[in-house]
């Protein structure tokens, strides 16, 4: 942009995201521990990766070079996290690939499935069948994660990619859990049927979270207790949390979390910013080119797997995911500004 003078161009649904930051800034000042907030606040700058993408994904031969990058990113994560899980991780253990956890990285191959998924489906040329080829190995990276919140997301986007492309696929979608079952570990069947079970210990922690998350929301529901400080007030007596539910540092939901943290208003400024871009992402798949389609369907499918993980897991939270999620979304947006700038040729 600086090269060229050009002025910072953003997608609308970006503008519910400066609200989101001043709101969060307006949150810090008044927090409980103001130093905290605002050093957590430095990660509102990546936001800034909309108008980047915006501005440098605007083209199919661009998206083209920044889709294979990601594809040779997520092979190598994947190739690792393979190696992990054979050679390095004790038997039921969960394969963390390049990332700290095994939730940022069960995150980055919810959005990358589906990435691969929705290339696979819309596309009308050869290259679909390399993304056709990255999905199965993901998928396995995906479940040898063990983070039953990025499958639950990744099932959802998928199954809205497939009701995009030809609706009547899914009614195979019981016979793919079906075969998935049969050629799952015992562990990953485990892992699975545990989301069901209300005695496991995480899903009780997550009960506990959203109990606690709402009396915060109570005491303080304009601001919050300021960005980072909700693990701070988990000895609160009042909050009653379990020994055990007290040592983790936050709430496991993106909403709760959000507006514990920085008030509601923040929350409802994240909800109109997914919405919009879901959306907006909608009106292009309908009128969009194999590419467009592609990238738009993707934008939707992963703003509604990210929504629906985030009832189980603070992925907003999580830098590396946020960044993914926010170019992803992006991409169909830069494509359609770039088309719509184009000039036209013809004759009149």
């Amino acid at each position: 942009m600086a090269l060229n003078k050009t002025r910072p161009a953003f997608p609308a649904f970006f503008w519910p995201l400066p609200a989101y930051a001043a709101l969060s800034l307006l949150s810090s000042a008044f927090s409980i521990d103001p130093a905290t907030s605002f050093k957590d606040c430095r990660e509102l700058l990546l936001f800034l990766v909309v108008p980047m993408a915006f501005a440098a994904l605007s083209s199919v031969p661009k998206i083209k070079a920044g889709t294979a990058c990601l594809l040779a990113s997520a092979m190598a994560s994947c190739g690792y996290s393979l190696h992990q899980f054979l050679f390095k991780t004790a038997p039921g253990g969960r394969a963390t690939g390049f990332m700290s956890h095994t939730m940022t990285q069960g995150g980055l191959l919810m959005l990358f499935c589906l990435a691969a998924l929705a290339l696979f489906l819309f596309l009308r040329e050869k290259l679909r069948w390399l993304w056709a080829a990255a999905l199965v190995p993901s998928l396995a990276c995906l479940a040898l994660t063990q983070t039953r919140s990025a499958w639950i997301g990744f099932a959802l986007g998928a199954a809205l990619l497939i009701a995009l492309y030809k609706p009547k696929l899914l009614a195979l979608a019981p016979l793919l859990i079906g075969l998935f079952f049969l050629a799952a570990p015992r562990t990953i069947k485990d892992r699975a049927f545990s989301a069901f079970n209300m005695k496991d210990k995480s899903n009780q922690d997550r009960l506990e979270y959203l109990r606690a998350g709402w009396k915060v929301i109570n005491l303080r529901p304009l601001l919050g207790t300021g960005p980072d400080t909700v693990d701070e007030v988990f000895n609160d007596p009042t909050l009653a949390l379990s020994s055990h539910a007290a040592q983790n540092v936050h709430l496991h939901n993106n909403l709760v979390q959000i507006a514990a943290e920085r008030g509601l208003p923040a929350a409802a400024a994240w909800l109109a910013f997914l919405a919009w871009a879901a959306i907006s992402s909608l009106r292009l798949f309908r009128r969009g080119e194999p590419w467009a389609k592609a990238l738009a369907g993707l934008a939707l499918a992963a703003a509604a797997s990210l929504f629906v993980a985030g009832f189980f897991e603070y992925n907003f939270g999580d830098s590396e995911i946020t960044v993914l999620f926010l170019i992803l979304i992006t991409l169909p947006h830069g494509l359609a500004d770039a088309g719509r700038k184009r000039p036209r040729t013809g004759t009149a």
